[in-house]
């Protein structure tokens, strides 16, 4: 309703609320980690006919980094000026369709049933159908209409797997389902996980459902690709953890998601090693790195749940800062080509250590959470001690040394070497409609590589904030591992979130 009339008055009350958000997000966290699962019965109904929204740790840990990463990229689009100056980007829209993907996501993180579940991913994606094709450039167009067609068939797989599931137990409700799944013949529980995973497979971009991916993210507006990295995909990890653990524990999709895995990581990052545009890049890792999450929850164990926990909300964190990075070097260096860049090192140095702790933190580098996180995955491959996991755990190494590999490349080109000349390539329009059209940047980034281009306090400000917030991973890995510990005991014993939600017991 404010519109383009206030925008002040819209950018202070998208960040109150985003900042109200987080502490609400800690306090639930705080609560369920002293206390065990908080319940709440929306009107009063009890399941399976009322919502039930619950908050385990595994649950108000996700809110929490999710919360932080909303706000803070608030803070960069503000900087960057992107929903009120911005000549191709409707001037009201990016603020409350914001606010509406950061209540999907919470909704996905707090439901306590598959349904609600399921809204909360459809509110998300309905948000984040108008976010990425903001502006309405052609190649945003076309990556948009790719997007919604692979997020509306598995949103539509998501829904048959509901409706087989409530017309075989009569609930959709998570803590009944739990009890209620055991006793279902084993083929309807096959079809039924099998559904399930493959529509969150697709949230998660877990290959080979990943493709779409690549073609997507790159071309949307910096702070839109930085939140679609860092939470979108997590949510369907998410989805995953939920269903292997609550819902059809024992492993019987275990080798399917060992080979996913496998397949994630390797074919991930060799195709980021090949790429030259940063985005597309960040891209591939970021389908790669999700190899890692799914290798924790397949092996199943305590220590696997743990470190995947644990690695899920470092890569929420470094995925993020990466794609703010990107746009910082991209309005600065006028490109996010690496074969356009160079020099950055020199003309702007606090960017460079911008990208490069992030980047170290990705590659795995010790005593990084990266490498925590790795390590705790890698103890438990080789504990489980079984010829798949094992080769997953060369898998993991590899795939985190050509990780480091690509990413040491993109910094010899973006920083190291002298800037790049232009040439008579670079005056056609390659990447007009996919990358060129970051909305604002047009009147202040007609300078080519190593132009002097002011970057507002706000971006800079909001992506340290997201670097500090991921070495806090490594000065407080302690804490964080334990709290991640209990959160893994919780998943592997869900009797507490089980008696919670649903005390009555199954029929």
């Amino acid at each position: 309703m404010l519109g383009p009339r206030h925008p002040g008055l819209q950018r202070v009350i998208s960040v109150t609320v985003l900042a109200a958000v987080l502490g609400i997000a800690i306090a639930l966290l705080a609560e369920a980690d002293r206390s065990g699962p908080l319940v709440a019965r929306l009107g009063g109904w009890a399941a399976p006919v009322g919502i039930t929204l619950v908050a385990d740790r595994l649950s108000a840990l996700m809110l929490v980094v999710s919360s932080a990463v909303t706000l803070c990229v608030m803070v960069y689009a503000i900087g960057q000026d992107m929903a009120e100056r911005g000549p191709l980007t409707p001037l009201s829209v990016f603020h409350p369709t914001y606010l509406l993907l950061a209540a999907g996501v919470a909704d996905a993180f707090l439901a306590g049933d598959l349904f609600n579940l399921f809204v909360g991913f459809e509110i998300m994606l309905m948000a984040s159908y108008v976010l990425i094709t903001l502006g309405g450039t052609a190649g945003r167009i076309r990556a948009g209409t790719i997007y919604i067609i692979v997020a509306l068939l598995s949103s539509m797989m998501f829904l048959i797997a509901i409706a087989v599931l409530y017309a075989a137990t009569g609930t959709v409700n998570l803590a009944q389902l739990s009890g209620r799944i055991a006793a279902l013949p084993p083929g309807i529980t096959l079809a039924a996980e099998v559904l399930l995973l493959t529509a969150f497979g697709v949230k998660a971009a877990v290959f080979p459902l990943s493709m779409w991916l690549p073609d997507s993210y790159p071309t949307a507006p910096a702070p839109v690709t930085a939140v679609f990295a860092g939470l979108l995909t997590k949510i369907g990890i998410y989805g995953v953890i939920r269903a292997e653990t609550l819902l059809f524990p024992g492993g019987a999709l275990r080798t399917t998601l060992l080979v996913a895995a496998l397949l994630s990581m390797l074919v991930g990052v060799l195709g980021a090693m090949v790429q030259v545009d940063l985005k597309r890049l960040l891209s591939f890792t970021l389908v790669s790195h999700i190899g890692y999450m799914i290798f924790g929850v397949a092996l199943g164990s305590v220590a696997a749940l743990a470190a995947t926990v644990f690695y899920v909300l470092h890569h929420i964190t470094i995925q993020t800062a990466l794609f703010l990075v990107s746009g910082l070097i991209e309005r600065r260096g006028g490109s996010a080509s690496t074969l356009r860049l160079g020099g950055l090192a020199r003309t702007a140095p606090l960017i460079g250590v911008l990208f490069f702790v992030p980047a170290m933190n990705l590659g795995g580098i010790p005593p990084m959470s990266g490498f925590l996180g790795k390590l705790g995955l890698l103890y438990a491959g080789v504990r489980d001690g079984g010829p798949l996991a094992l080769v997953l755990v060369a898998a993991a190494v590899v795939t985190s040394l050509l990780t480091l590999y690509a990413l040491v490349k993109v910094w010899n080109q973006v920083f190291w070497r002298a800037p790049a000349e232009p040439g008579p390539e670079e005056s056609g329009d390659d990447e007009g409609d996919d990358e060129g059209d970051e909305d604002d940047e047009g009147d202040d980034e007609d300078g080519g590589a190593g132009a002097s281009v002011r970057l507002p306090a706000a971006m800079v400000g909001a992506t340290v904030a997201m670097v500090a917030l991921s070495l806090a991973y490594t000065a407080g890995g302690g804490p964080l591992v334990d709290l991640t510990g209990r959160t893994a005991g919780e998943l592997d014993r869900p009797h507490a979130y089980v008696r919670a939600v649903a005390p009555e017991g199954p029929p």
